[in-house]
């Protein structure tokens, strides 16, 4: 039987088209085995939100090729799609695809192999005006789904090249949303979280002008769901009649990844961010009025061009200010093409690396107190397996990780605990059965 390796980096939204892609080579005969195997084919989707994110991937296509040296080498997704006369200068690439026709994914690498040429498909993205209809029918994990209900960006932060990579908003239709969760339900998944590059665009494209709201309200209907999670959303997403339609859905979780950026107004408009820190707040506010309990985990980006002393000083008073349960931290990289990498006073990388540290450290202590506010209380986790036997992890509807005794017949439950202590990220608890 043919093999083919997956090396994925980057988003949500990569993972899952990384695993329908993987559905593909299923249904044409081929195993799917782990990236450091050998192989026929290895696809490597990428990432190229850094440059980081690009020279990983440049990594493991040396890699691939060591691990069989006559085995097809496609590179797919974001870095590819900015850059693919770079990649076609990579000998070892046979099959260059970008943000588009991945459907086409194994026809191209068998035809590479057959043809023994390199083959590159990108084509411009900015066109694009259909959602690409890929889909998952078959997942391993029986308890949580990523459902892709959107692509592309019409947002143009100054410092970011998504945009440019992935085009222009395309959101998913409906009907085909609520029939993939559908058959998700059927096989036993219990929650849904919808991804895509920009969730707060979904609908903004569709003539009838249904929106994300009414995609809550058709999955909420979905008898065999009982939770509904975001993986991220724009702050100028929230207001009263979006948090009331999640309160009514009776499925939607309180947590909210609740995109920042800087905790500095100067900055943030220097981002080309579209809000203010005290129109964030106050639409944290207006979650918490709705949801109590609910977990905010954010992305702050240190170093941005520019960015003094003060600047970050704000962000930290803010971060503080918010009390978020999860920080993700990143040092600002500069991609070519975008309007930050032309900006005065680029910051030193020493610079980068002491702020990063703080507000990463500031941010596991933000963490662990919101954690620890919920020893004693009780709390719903949806059970899944660990692979150490000894214990089973979970996730409370706010996003935190809970251990509890293992006990194989609750995987796949939504379960009440208790929470009782908590230890290096995580929190423990006994089941309430």
């Amino acid at each position: 039987m043919k093999k083919v390796a997956f090396h994925t980096l980057g988003c949500k939204v990569n993972q899952y088209e990384t695993e329908a892609m993987e559905e593909m080579f299923k249904k044409n005969g081929y195993k799917v085995v782990e990236d450091e195997d050998f192989a026929d084919v290895y696809v490597i989707n990428t990432c190229t939100v850094t440059n980081m994110s690009d020279r990983k991937s440049r990594q493991f296509i040396r890699r691939a090729k060591k691990l069989n040296n006559k085995g097809v080498v496609a590179v797919v997704g974001c870095y590819s799609q900015t850059s693919p006369e770079e990649i076609e200068q990579i000998e070892d690439v046979d099959v260059i695809i970008g943000t588009t026709n991945r459907d086409k994914v194994v026809e191209l690498c068998e035809k590479a192999k057959l043809e023994d040429k390199q083959i590159n498909i990108v084509k411009d993205v900015k066109y694009n005006k259909e959602f690409e209809k890929i889909r998952i029918e078959d997942l391993s994990n029986m308890t949580r789904a990523y459902i892709k209900i959107q692509d592309g960006c019409n947002m143009f932060c100054s410092y970011c090249i998504i945009p440019y990579a992935r085009g222009p908003i395309r959101s998913r239709n409906i009907e085909d949303i609520v029939e993939e969760i559908k058959e998700l339900g059927e096989k036993g998944f219990k929650e849904v979280i919808l991804t895509g590059i920009h969730v707060a665009s979904f609908g903004k494209d569709f003539e009838d002008k249904r929106n994300l709201i009414d995609l809550i309200k058709y999955i909420a209907n979905i008898d065999t769901i009982d939770r509904i999670r975001f993986s991220s959303v724009e702050p100028r997403l929230i207001d009263d009649e979006f948090m009331q339609t999640l309160v009514d859905s009776k499925k939607a979780c309180d947590h909210f990844h609740l995109s920042l950026q800087s905790g500095s107004d100067t900055v943030l408009e220097r981002m080309n961010r579209k809000y203010t820190t005290d129109e964030y707040f106050e639409k944290v506010e207006l979650i918490r009025k709705y949801m109590p309990n609910a977990g905010i985990t954010t992305d702050i980006i240190v170093g941005f061009p520019g960015e003094t002393d003060d600047e970050f000083e704000e962000t930290l008073n803010f971060v503080k200010k918010v009390g978020f349960s999860r920080l993700h931290v990143f040092k600002y990289s500069k991609r070519e093409g975008t309007p930050a990498a032309t900006m005065d006073n680029q910051i030193d990388g020493n610079i980068q690396n002491d702020r990063s540290s703080k507000l990463i450290a500031l941010g596991d202590k933000t963490m662990e107190e919101f954690a620890k506010s919920f020893i004693g209380k009780k709390a719903s986790i949806l059970v899944e397996e660990n692979s150490d036997g000894k214990t089973l992890e979970g996730y409370t509807s706010n996003y935190l990780k809970v251990k509890i005794p293992y006990n194989g017949n609750l995987i796949g439950k939504i379960v009440e605990v208790e929470i009782l202590d908590f230890e290096g990220e995580l929190l423990f608890a006994r089941p309430l059965i």
